[in-house]
């Protein structure tokens, strides 16, 4: 069984931006997953597109029990510009560091913050 998710009808906007909308998306994508359906995010329409979406729509899929290899086989992306495509490889690389790592990074983030 497959899914399409038109991430414009999900947010009711051309504009995946906010967090909160990458939510809603996270937990449609969630509900399919579950069952190990196969799922497409369909982003025609979307005019503008944010890592602060993204994370909280894929980044977060990687601290679940999903491996990096169910989600490349589970979930497909349609209909996204050259331009943002490269937004999805961030996200999904800075979101394997993070979970793999989140110790690590919290003590990078608060060494940034407030020194050594």
């Amino acid at each position: 069984m497959s899914n399409n998710l038109k991430i414009s009808e999900i947010i009711n906007s051309d504009s995946a931006v906010s967090t909160s909308d990458g939510n809603i998306v996270y937990n449609k994508i969630e509900e399919f997953l579950k069952e190990a359906s196969l799922v497409y995010l369909d982003f025609e329409g979307i005019k503008y597109l944010t890592t602060a979406f993204l994370n909280a729509a894929l980044g977060q899929l990687y601290s679940q029990n999903y491996t990096s290899d169910f989600l490349n086989q589970h979930l497909k992306i349609r209909n996204v510009t050259k331009a943002n495509a490269s937004m999805f490889h961030v996200v999904v690389k800075r979101a394997k560091e993070y979970f793999d790592d989140k110790e690590g990074f919290k003590g990078s983030a608060e060494s940034a913050i407030y020194g050594d």
